[in-house]
């Protein structure tokens, strides 16, 4: 604990916890644990934890500081003293249920928030409309406490503002998290549940009167008879509140009307509390997930929210978060209490599995900003406008993982382009994107000296060996048959991939961890080109040759090398200054993609030269760029679709990962020359652009598969996880390890 108290800032969260079975519980878990992964190394998430009475408590972790029985009105006061008296403390996040706290309407908890001296942000999971004069009071109290208000619909914001009179501005809407999972069709899924060539309807969430599944069952008849193959799977166990008062009887009283109406064999319960893996397959195997709330007020259902974040189509009662969410492209909103309406519902969608899958998917699409890690962002950038100390920079950096590279590879190389997380073969390869690949390859065999990293750079060898060409130079664009494709080829420039295939090439000759073999079929390669005398004239193949000389440079100094690195320098010092002007410091007259390799080259140029004029070049447009390209510590790269021209307007939109990595790896290098230590700290901001730190606030690199997405648009992020963007995330990633 002690290292905690020197170095950490504490978030207290006020909820009930797990063990505990509860959706506060399991959502506070969630929101700790996604917390603590981001921001591990400044910030420590801790529970005050609520149980239900005196004798009721839990084999907490030790995540769990203190406990309150929730009818004694001195444990609330002792808590609070107890977190005054704690410096690491910053901020309280009290997760709201009138039902978890003691006293009339939850009214103990305002004991707790008149003695805590520390900032209290208040989330509220259930938002009541129309409410009393005592309810209104105690609510209109918490935000007197409340620094601030969470709430997790516009719906719920509304009512606040509407019938308690809060004020809006102090009302920040974060939907509720859910676990980010790949997107799937349900076959796989189904076959672990035995449950293969069946149609599955399924609901899930504690059991109790106010689920309204009756409804669901009384609707089914009709629907097996045109549809055999039809399950409905319900899963969860009963409310233990409800269990503790009426016992089974909601249970049995469903059991009972499956017997009643003949449907032993097309409903199945499962009387278990899932673990998250458990559910997330259960949704997975779901084709139409069912929401049955009977209560229209209820503000939020984190069962809905799993299951539209599973991409599956749904179908709900309309109920306040539903009525925001389920749209006609994600799914169908019904009456209350209507088996009818239930029943049509069901058999529109199953028998139109093109409608049922496409709701799926945009569903899938449209809850990607909902993930556990982006709401972790969103509560920590809310938290640290009440409590600064709460540092939003420091992030820990996630393992290094080459999972989905080796998925986008097959025997032949790299394939371009996913769906989503599946390659797209049709795509072909690129050597663009092989040269990459055989780069990241090379800088993780260094580091981890795995089998799996050394196949890879086999493969990707011998990739660059089909496609050199006896000028030197080398093709590009291999079709899906692995064939050159040579209209293609002669169409487009195919300088920049050559060059960049000759880095690959220079720093696999001289990683001396590689095998000697590799290290000279690398050489090799790399000589017929150099011996060819070949030229660049684009800026960026020109700093992708410097990088090779520099590598070849550091190992083996050879007079002709040297002297071909110092002609591409000057090259890029004639570009210079022609283009730059007094507010204009770069080397062309726009900004592009990947610029922050042209003055990376540079400084590489001076390291073996020891040029000044490179250096001195190279920090004027490195700090060029910085200044646009930095905003309030945030990266933001220059947009693709229109770029920046020098007398134009700057376009934010479609920023690319290969844009980002360029900037964190030059700002690397710049750091270890200069030792300049804000060249190292804009590497991190730049790097965040990954993690979350970027203009649309959601995380771009999947910690789940090790891939990366292709790019930010304005609204949406592309979901695709291609090879180019993949690959710079593992520069990035790996230039933190150089």
């Amino acid at each position: 604990m002690s290292t905690d108290k020197q170095n950490k800032s504490w978030i207290v969260c006020l909820a009930t916890f797990p063990p505990r079975q509860c959706g506060i519980a399991t959502f506070s878990a969630d929101l700790t644990n996604a917390i603590n992964q981001i921001f591990e190394l400044s910030v420590k998430s801790k529970i005050v934890a609520m149980n239900l009475t005196e004798v009721s408590h839990f084999p907490y972790s030790d995540k769990v500081i203190f406990q309150i029985s929730q009818p004694r009105e001195e444990d609330y006061v002792n808590a609070a003293n107890k977190l005054n008296q704690l410096k690491e403390v910053k901020i309280v996040s009290i997760q709201h249920e009138f039902g978890i706290f003691g006293g009339e309407y939850g009214s103990h908890l305002l004991l707790f928030m008149k003695k805590l001296q520390k900032p209290i942000v208040t989330t509220f999971h259930a938002v009541l409309p129309a409410p009393d004069e005592k309810m209104r009071n105690i609510v209109q109290t918490i935000m007197k406490y409340s620094k601030g208000i969470i709430v997790m619909t516009h719906s719920s914001k509304e009512i606040l503002k509407n019938d308690y009179g809060l004020d809006p501005d102090q009302i920040q809407v974060i939907p509720h998290g859910i676990h980010h999972v790949p997107y799937r069709t349900s076959q796989h899924a189904k076959s672990a549940l035995n449950v293969s060539g069946k149609l599955i309807l399924s609901t899930f969430g504690f059991l109790s009167p106010g689920k309204g599944v009756e409804y669901v069952i009384e609707a089914l008849p009709k629907v097996v008879e045109k549809f055999p193959n039809v399950r409905f799977l319900i899963a969860g166990v009963t409310h233990p509140v409800v269990l503790e008062q009426e016992g089974e009887n909601y249970r049995n009283f469903l059991t009972k009307k499956v017997h009643q109406l003949g449907l032993n064999k097309y409903v199945s319960f499962y009387n278990t509390y899932f673990d998250v893996n458990k559910l997330l397959q259960f949704l997975e195997a779901t084709d139409v997930y069912i929401s049955t709330s009977l209560n229209p007020n209820q503000a939020v259902s984190g069962t809905l929210s799993y299951a539209l974040g599973s991409g599956r189509s749904i179908i709900s009662t309309a109920f306040a978060q539903a009525k925001q969410d389920i749209t006609k492209e994600v799914g169908i909103l019904i009456d209350f209490k209507n088996p009818q309406a239930f029943t049509d519902a069901i058999i529109k969608l199953i028998s139109d599995n093109e409608l049922c899958l496409q709701m799926g998917k945009n569903a899938y699409f449209r809850t990607r900003h909902m993930t556990w890690e982006n709401i972790a962002h969103s509560y920590m950038k809310y938290f640290s406008q009440f409590a600064p100390e709460l540092t939003m920079g420091q992030k820990k950096l996630p393992p290094i993982k080459l999972e989905h590279l080796v998925k986008l590879t097959d025997n032949f190389g790299i394939i371009q382009f996913a769906k989503l997380t599946e390659p797209d073969l049709s795509s072909g390869y690129t050597l663009d994107d092989n040269a990459r690949a055989l780069i990241a390859a090379a800088l993780h065999y260094k580091k981890f000296r795995t089998k799996s990293a050394l196949k890879l750079v086999s493969t990707y060898l011998n990739f660059l060996y089909q496609v050199a060409k006896p000028d030197g130079y080398f093709n590009n664009y291999i079709n899906s048959n692995h064939i050159i494709d040579k209209q293609r080829n002669i169409q487009e420039n195919s300088e920049d991939p050559s060059s960049r295939a000759l880095y690959a090439l220079a720093l696999v000759s001289i990683t001396k961890e590689i095998p000697k073999r590799f290290r000279k079929q690398a050489h090799s390669l790399f000589e017929k080109s150099f011996q060819k005398n070949i030229t660049f004239s684009s800026p960026r193949a020109i700093a992708f040759y410097i990088k090779a000389l520099h590598c070849l440079l550091s190992k083996w100094k050879e007079p002709k090398t040297l002297a071909v690195l110092r002609s591409c320098c000057e090259q890029l010092i004639i570009l210079y200054e022609k283009s730059c002007s007094l507010d204009w410091e770069w080397f062309e007259h726009y900004l592009t993609y990947s610029n922050a390799i042209l003055p990376e080259a540079l400084i590489l140029g001076y390291k073996i030269t020891g040029e000044k004029r490179y250096l001195e070049v190279s920090e004027k447009t490195l700090d060029f760029l910085i200044k646009h390209t930095f905003k309030d510590n945030t990266y933001i790269p220059i947009g693709q679709s229109g770029w920046f021209p020098k007398e134009g307007i700057r376009q934010y939109f479609d920023q690319q990962p290969e844009d980002t990595t360029a900037t964190v790896e030059a700002l690397n290098v710049m750091f270890q020359v200069t030792n300049e230590k804000h060249y190292k700290e804009l590497a991190h901001i730049a790097f965040n652009w990954f993690l979350g730190d970027n203009v649309l606030g959601q995380v771009v690199y999947d910690r789940t598969t090790g891939g990366c997405y292709d790019g930010i648009g304005k609204k949406f992020i592309n979901l695709n996880q291609g090879a180019e963007s993949t690959i710079s995330y593992l520069f990035a990633r790996l230039s933190f390890e150089e």
